[in-house]
């Protein structure tokens, strides 16, 4: 069966960083957002160690994901058709694919997947420069510091469900994870999932 190149090695390589990185500053952010929670510290070696390693682990994250974005943006501006692919959505998750209207590289879906992320990492990244000791939290009032842990708990939280979301349609979608473990997908897949990026592909594109 035909296979199309999706993505590069790079682009698989920094979206795993970005995974893992997810990973680890997830948990030892959820060590100091709850005292029940407190265990993940352990896996870094204790409270002390995890507060030093999480806000290296965020702007590691951060970086690589701007990355990603520098790439993959023009694919992920909305066009033409998307706000009928919105209207379609319940017709996805209903597992009727060919009802679809024709995706391109990205569906509509997953260019607001995009741009949620996007928006939450700034967010988190400059929440979190604001609290970050001891470094640079003398810098702001006591008053912009507990606005900023109050951002960002919320941009971690918004990070946290809609990447849940992506890796569940990543599974979801058979097919789909080959794209991002070996760089290729089957030009069935493409024909039924974004079968405008199959044309675009095929022309040249």
């Amino acid at each position: 069966m035909k296979q199309l190149r999706r993505y590069t090695e790079g682009e698989r390589m920094t979206h795993w960083v970005v995974a893992v990185t997810f990973v680890l500053a997830g948990l030892s952010g959820l060590a100091f957002f709850h005292p029940s929670l407190f265990f993940f510290s352990n896996l870094f070696g204790g409270g002390p160690w995890t507060r030093i390693l999480h806000p290296f682990l965020g702007l590691l994250m951060f970086v690589a994901f701007v990355l990603l974005a520098l790439h993959h943006w023009r694919d992920n501006v909305m066009q033409e058709g998307d706000s009928e692919w919105r209207k379609k959505a319940p017709d996805l998750l209903m597992g009727r694919h060919p009802e679809m209207p024709p995706a391109g590289k990205f569906n509509a879906g997953q260019k607001i997947l995009f741009w949620v992320l996007l928006v939450s990492m700034v967010v988190l990244l400059l929440s979190g420069f604001m609290v970050w000791r001891p470094w640079f939290e003398p810098l702001f009032p006591i008053v912009a510091q507990r606005l900023a842990l109050l951002l960002h708990a919320a941009g971690a939280a918004v990070l946290i469900i809609m990447v849940l979301g992506h890796i569940y349609m990543g599974i979801w979608t058979k097919g789909s994870i080959r794209g991002m473990t070996r760089g290729t997908v089957p030009e069935s897949w493409a024909r039924l999932h974004h079968p405008r990026w199959l044309r675009e592909m095929k022309q040249g594109k």
